[in-house]
């Protein structure tokens, strides 16, 4: 069961390149308006870019030409969640290649590899024990494992 406020640290960096950039963020926010809950489709701007909705990742992000940086924001109490999962997941037919890595509060890692716009998780998540990003979002982002 999902603890309530799993405080995690994302590090890492994706060739996800710039032209693409938002068609991804597109991606990432019908994937949390799908998701419901808090998630306000409106609140996004409608130019917004994935540096615009890291907060859904549960990170900071910097873009850098094709490729995205990210690192650790403690602004806003970063707290993973199903909606990060649906961020990680959504992003992955637009990235080429690279590693996302999560450190959990209680020490456990894992990580989102991704390569040819598919996404593999290695480890276990800490947040709900799950070792692969999928259920629900594969039909949504039509990623399926390698």
């Amino acid at each position: 069961m999902p603890g309530v406020g799993y405080t995690v640290i994302p590090s890492g960096r994706l060739n996800l390149p710039e032209s693409e950039d938002a068609a991804a963020a597109a991606a990432v926010q019908a994937a949390l308006a799908g998701r419901g809950e808090w998630y306000e489709p409106a609140a996004a701007p409608s130019n917004g870019t994935l540096v615009h909705l890291a907060e859904a990742a549960r990170a900071s992000i910097a873009r850098d030409g094709d490729w995205i940086e990210f690192g650790y924001d403690d602004e806003g109490d970063p707290k993973w969640s199903d909606r990060a999962t649906a961020f990680y997941v959504a992003i992955a037919p637009f990235a080429r290649s690279g590693i996302v890595q999560i450190e959990g509060e209680d020490g456990a890692r894992w990580s989102y590899t991704y390569a040819d716009g598919q996404i593999t998780q290695q480890g276990w998540n800490g947040w709900d024990g799950s070792i692969e990003p999928f259920g629900e979002y594969a039909d949504r982002t039509g990623s399926s494992q390698s």
